[in-house]
């Protein structure tokens, strides 16, 4: 939103060696190698590719779940049945149910062959995209190299950590933050009427855990703090977050997701 009038901001595509807006219809696909070499593809150049049939859901080998690795998970979505061919699609959810496999099947999403688990779900039948093997990074992180093993003590520490914070895994019992509190700000902001949000107290930063460097000393901690079976927030620490998946060339299903 432009602040000045309120208006609504809308993104142009601009080429950046004219300068000109363009059209959607004037813009090519292209690729660009690791040397810097570009080449345009066409329609005829897509047409050429392997494409599965749009409609179809081709099962390419049945396999136990606990043998697809969760990294390769991408998204999720909730496959409707047919009108004309509820019985057949009954009797594959009922089968993969009893046999507790998942059907490892290709399809085609947005113009692109892609690999997926076929799974059962709340008695529907959900399929869940994959990464294929190269759109997973290896990752080799040097801080690793030369660092010595943990010693008995200390496994035995973090082993008890973890056994005193074992429970059956409950998504409900929680809750995004920061969903909730950007709904009370919205909220305020839309009683106000105004534009203007009330000034909210700001927290203390949280001292607790902050600077803690030893394994060993946070988790003592954690065990004497832990008489209950919630976690504990977990010690902050200076770890960089690195993505699993590789950054990919520019090139009637329901989502699982609810909208935002």
């Amino acid at each position: 939103m432009h602040a000045e009038d309120g208006g609504r901001i809308k993104y142009d595509r601009v080429c950046s060696v004219c300068g000109r807006s363009v059209q959607f219809a004037d813009i090519d696909k292209a690729y660009e190698s690791p040397e810097g070499e570009r080449v345009v593809l066409t329609d005829e150049d897509f047409a050429k590719l392997p494409v599965a049939e749009k409609h179809e859901i081709p099962v390419l080998q049945f396999v136990p779940a606990e043998q697809i690795d969760p990294i390769l998970f991408d998204r999720s979505y909730y496959l409707e049945p047919d009108s004309a061919t509820p019985k057949a699609y009954v009797l594959l959810a009922k089968t993969l149910e009893q046999v507790d496999q998942v059907a490892v099947v290709h399809f085609t999403l947005r113009q692109k062959t892609r690999l997926a688990a076929l799974r059962v779900h709340d008695d529907v039948l959900m399929l869940q995209t994959l990464l294929w093997p190269d759109e997973v990074r290896t990752v080799d992180f040097p801080a690793l190299d030369g660092v010595a093993e943990p010693r008995p003590q200390e496994i035995t520490m973090a082993r008890t950590l973890v056994d005193s914070m074992s429970d059956d895994f409950d998504p409900s019992q929680f809750t995004d933050d920061y969903q909730i509190e950007l709904k009370k700000v919205l909220d305020e902001a839309i009683a106000a009427g105004s534009g203007t949000l009330a000034k909210r107290e700001e927290a203390a930063p949280e001292q607790a855990d902050a600077e803690v460097v030893d394994l060993v000393a946070a988790l003592q901690r954690s065990l004497e703090a832990s008489g209950r079976r919630t976690p504990a927030p977990a010690a902050k620490t200076t770890a960089k977050k690195q993505p699993a998946r590789k950054s990919p060339a520019k090139t009637t299903r329901k989502s699982t997701r609810k909208g935002a």
